[in-house]
């Protein structure tokens, strides 16, 4: 999201089973079906979700758990959804809250909002849910949006919806649930594929960017939004009454820039369309009918969704369309092949950059090298290496860590995003251009619409025949020598 290389290959054996088996398909999905209005001078929207649960797991679920993201904004939260990095920045008309409120709840036995940080949505079932048995509920909430740039909050042309609805907890046969906490630092997300049925009521005037592309109808002075999607991961909203929009289809997709203030539109747009062409080359076809960017105020660079992504105003023109570029590679690596976000934030934000990257060495164009790059990042990765051995006398390198346990926007940052293409640059010299893009394809062809893990990863490229589990130890682990 928030982004603004030699070693050779390591002999060690990777020990130990230290991950979980990614989720298997399923042909049967859970389904939201979600009807909001959105009332901007209350800064208020109020909405119904039916929600079809079915359960895919192996096991009896008696209790369901849904994440209500926005009320990491609500005063008092015990986690900061701003890091103090980026405050001044997020909250421009000074101090401001929101909050998710669950109004009812139907078709359970009983229900509650507990968890950590007032975060979660427990709902006790009529009846236990079996494998591959379904249930319904339905669930009425309100969320009061935040003045703040960021995920889910009103800025100054823009209303962000993003994670705007209970979302189900992935649940892990082993440990149950997983609930997430709002962490400053990265994207503090994980979750699973469902079906979605939106609809959007707004004041006629304002345009409604989504997910899917939508049908609208108005009466009474009001504009409704309706949406159909499947197979996704999210479903966000972007809402003004001050966009423009340029449109293009590529390979079938319609694509389409929301934007307030861009001298070069349908520039912005011609880059997303080339990304999303070289990304559907190399890695997979994109599998939604439609792309939509927006931009909008947000404190960090950009922010992926899918089939939707945000663009920060805030940004200088070669960092716009780098971060078009990179939030563009999520619908690849988040959207499709999703993975716990909380715990393993380089498996998409690493390999996100790196295909960043990628795109640049192939369009000599927009006038970034594959060397540039490589090089910025192993700078920047030496030099929080050095300040954070200096500071604490010694610095913790390893990846696979829980958002909760980095110290800083740097740390993370550095971990993630600058050893993430230290890492796959590596592994790409170690194994060779064929060996290495057929891992990517093995992945993304495995892993379309599931969860993966480190070691769903990993096996997607010894399947080209090659042992990577050294490599991959000595950078996870943080024993590899930068």
């Amino acid at each position: 999201m928030k982004r603004v290389l030699c070693l050779l290959l390591c002999a060690a054996v990777f020990c130990g089973s230290l991950f979980v088996v990614g989720c298997a398909p399923s042909d049967v999905l859970s389904k939201y079906t979600i009807d909001a209005k959105y009332d901007p001078d209350a800064g208020m929207l109020s909405a119904d979700m039916h929600f079809d649960y079915y359960n895919d797991t192996e096991n009896e679920i008696s209790v369901l758990a849904f994440n209500l993201y926005p009320n990491a904004f609500r005063e008092g939260a015990a986690y900061e959804p701003v890091s103090s990095v980026y405050h001044a920045a997020a909250y421009y008309a000074g101090e401001s809250y929101g909050e998710m409120r669950v109004e009812n709840v139907s078709g359970c036995e009983s229900w509650e909002v507990g968890g950590e940080d007032e975060n979660i949505l427990y709902v006790r079932l009529e009846q236990s849910v079996f494998p591959e048995e379904s249930a319904a509920l339905d669930i009425a909430f309100t969320v009061t949006f935040a003045h703040v740039r960021h995920r889910t909050g009103i800025t100054e042309h823009v209303v962000n919806m993003g994670n705007f609805y209970p979302t189900l907890c992935v649940y892990d046969d082993a440990a149950g649930f997983y609930e997430c906490i709002y962490y400053s630092d990265g994207d503090p997300f994980y979750s699973q594929c469902a079906d979605y049925n939106v609809s959007l009521t707004l004041p006629a005037g304002y345009v409604a960017a989504a997910s899917a592309a939508g049908k609208t109808a108005q009466k009474d002075g009001k504009v409704t939004y309706r949406y159909t999607l499947s197979s996704a991961r999210d479903f966000a909203l972007a809402v003004s009454d001050a966009f423009e929009v340029v449109s293009k289809q590529v390979q079938g997709v319609d694509v389409s820039y929301y934007y307030y203030d861009d001298g070069e539109a349908q520039g912005t747009l011609d880059a997303a369309c080339a990304a999303m062409t070289y990304f559907s080359d190399t890695f997979g076809a994109y599998a939604y009918p439609s792309f939509a960017l927006v931009q909008t105020g947000f404190c960090y660079g950009g922010m992926e969704y899918p089939g939707l992504v945000l663009l920060s105003d805030a940004l200088e023109r070669e960092n716009y369309l780098y971060t078009v570029v990179h939030e563009t590679a999520h619908q690849w690596w988040y959207a499709m092949v999703g993975s716990n976000q909380q715990e393993y934030a380089w498996m998409d934000e690493g390999l996100a950059e790196y295909s960043t990257l990628l795109f640049y060495e192939n369009h000599p164009a927009y006038g970034r090298t594959r060397e540039e790059l490589v090089h910025a990042a192993l700078t920047s990765y030496k030099a929080y290496y050095s300040i954070y051995s200096q500071i604490f006398g010694e610095s913790d390198t390893s990846m696979n860590r829980n958002l909760g346990t980095f110290i800083s926007e740097y740390e993370y940052v550095n971990l993630t995003y600058n050893k993430g293409v230290l890492l796959f640059d590596t592994l790409r010299e170690g194994i060779g251009e064929s060996k290495f893009f057929a891992g990517l394809k093995n992945y993304f062809s495995a892993f379309r619409f599931l969860l993966a893990t480190p070691e769903d990863m990993i096996a997607c490229f010894r399947k080209t025949g090659v042992d990577v589990d050294g490599l991959f130890d000595s950078f996870l682990t943080g024993s590899a020598v930068l």
